[in-house]
């Protein structure tokens, strides 16, 4: 009598089809908590608007839940963890989350997309990540599920969008507010040191040429500034950006004024 081989995939098949039809019968409540961590800094928190949380099935798209991320920065000592190496990323209790209760019948792939900070939205970036969850097991441990978010906050004070000067303009102040994503501040010598970022403006004229211009540290928190000399009337396009050249971490803003 001959006997036909079993398959190695028959148990296999087996169990999942277990899995799948346990599941079907029965949602499991799975706790997961989303971090959204600014890249060589805190997490983004309610300070900053917060970060925009969504989650999807990562093979359909189904929207399965969204909110934004609440809380504070976190504590800088674990979070920056200088004698361990930054990239601990220990999270305080109290360090900003995005938390819900999803009910899975079986293993998911999850995505999540997070978008922010949504109170700086001319420097706000998305970013996503996905992974698989078991019904029950819980991705809420340690400082749960984190996404690292790039940029800097740069927000242009002066000049105001769109202005029109008025008389013989040679020169115009140029100044900034540049932030971490978590709203960090960045002065000499601090914890995110404003010697160690470049931050520029390239001032184009309407007709196409480009100048750049360096902006120093202005005396005040994470302000920079400069002197723009003007040498032509017409419409100017600014671009103010920060650059880490550590981490290659870039962030800007963008504004226009008017020359008669």
């Amino acid at each position: 009598m001959n006997i036909a081989p079993v398959s190695s995939t028959v148990p296999f098949l087996s169990l999942l089809l277990g899995l799948l039809t346990a599941g079907a019968a029965q949602a499991t409540p799975t706790e997961i908590t989303v971090r959204v961590l600014s890249r060589d800094a805190k997490f983004v928190g309610s300070s900053m608007g917060g970060a925009q949380i969504v989650i999807r099935d990562g093979l359909t798209g189904e929207l399965l839940a969204s909110g934004l991320t609440v809380g504070s920065t976190g504590d800088t000592k674990r979070a920056m963890h200088t004698d361990g190496g930054r990239r601990a990323l220990l999270a305080a209790d109290d360090a900003a989350a995005f938390n819900v209760t999803l009910d899975l019948a079986a293993p998911q792939l999850l995505e999540v997309e997070a978008r922010g900070p949504m109170a700086q939205l001319q420097s706000a970036v998305r970013v996503t990540a996905s992974q698989w969850v078991i019904p029950g097991r819980h991705l809420n441990g340690g400082h749960g599920w984190v996404l690292e978010m790039p940029g800097f906050v740069v927000d242009i004070l002066a000049p105001p969008a769109h202005i029109k000067l008025k008389g013989a303009v040679t020169e115009i102040e140029l100044r900034a507010n540049v932030s971490m994503m978590c709203g960090c501040p960045i002065e000499p010598g601090g914890m995110w040191n404003a010697d160690h970022y470049e931050v520029r403006a390239l001032v184009q004229h309407d007709d196409g040429r480009v100048k750049e211009v360096a902006l120093r540290y202005a005396g005040e928190t994470s302000q920079f500034a400069a002197t723009v000399p003007l040498d032509l009337p017409g419409l100017y396009a600014v671009t103010v950006y920060a650059y880490d050249p550590l981490t290659g971490n870039t962030g800007l803003d963008r504004t226009t004024f008017l020359v008669p």
